[in-house]
């Protein structure tokens, strides 16, 4: 189980607002003074996200607190999120290729690609957006308060 510490905000029902620290792995690392990366890391500032979790241990507004996710969650939630429209972006170049090869097609052979591939990471997009709404009352995808901190 992944764990991050946040802070209360709201409570709605059986669930909680928590607001978190964004992680940066910059804080960490040991060549932090020469990488670009922790460079843009203290531009963009530290930033909190705001979550919704699961409130099992009935925590109010301004506690402090630990929160999980199953590393599945995660892990699905990633592939849902990033591998279906790049999925669909390169079988809907490839489909628009083979449509403008085919005999009696008018050519455009580029444009046809770039057409299927933006319909289809178009619906990579949506099948993800889609997947996410179905996801959202599955317990197990969601975060859930695991204690007190």
């Amino acid at each position: 189980m992944i764990e991050e510490r946040g802070s209360v905000v709201a409570v709605e029902g059986d669930f909680a607002w928590v607001e978190a620290e964004r992680a940066s792995g910059c804080s960490g690392c040991a060549s932090r003074g020469s990488c670009g990366t922790s460079v843009l890391a203290s531009a963009m500032g530290r930033r909190r996200a705001r979550l919704k979790a699961l409130n099992k241990v009935g925590a109010q507004p301004g506690e402090q607190v630990v929160i999980g996710l199953q590393e599945l969650a995660l892990v699905r939630g990633t592939l849902a999120v990033y591998l279906a429209p790049l999925a669909g972006l390169f079988a809907g170049g490839l489909a628009g290729e083979v449509v403008s090869r085919l005999p009696g097609s008018a050519g455009g052979g580029e444009l046809a690609a770039v057409v299927g591939a933006g319909l289809g990471l178009w619906a990579g997009l949506a099948w993800a957006r889609g997947w996410m709404r179905r996801q959202a009352g599955d317990a197990g995808m969601l975060p859930v308060i695991l204690r007190r901190a």
